[in-house]
């Protein structure tokens, strides 16, 4: 069976949210991209991390779209996309995986 990442599709809905809303000017139409990106990741990460750490991941990623709104004026959009993509792909490798306690620590 193939298993997509969820940092990259985490990542690729940063980008084609802002492809879609930059290319057709439309940007709830990007928002919708984005929104229909973090719901799939959510029910993705939610069974293997819990609801604590999906929490967060998707706080996280909203503080990320926020802070790229004053990033792009700074750097320019695309490379704002761009930064805010990997970090929230960072953000759902470290947090989407399951927690890590005592027996895995023990196991290593």
């Amino acid at each position: 069976m193939f298993v997509v990442p969820v940092p990259l599709v985490a990542a690729l809905s940063f980008l084609l949210g802002f492809g879609v809303a930059d290319l057709t000017g439309v940007r709830p139409l990007g928002g919708l991209v984005l929104v229909a990106g973090g719901v799939w990741c959510a029910r993705q990460v939610r069974p293997v991390a819990g609801t604590a750490r999906t929490a967060v991941l998707l706080l996280v990623a909203l503080a990320l779209f926020v802070v790229s709104h004053p990033l792009g004026h700074e750097i320019g959009s695309w490379a704002a996309v761009l930064v805010v993509s990997a970090l929230v792909a960072l953000a759902a490798a470290v947090l989407g995986g399951p927690p890590r306690g005592r027996a895995s620590r023990a196991a290593a």
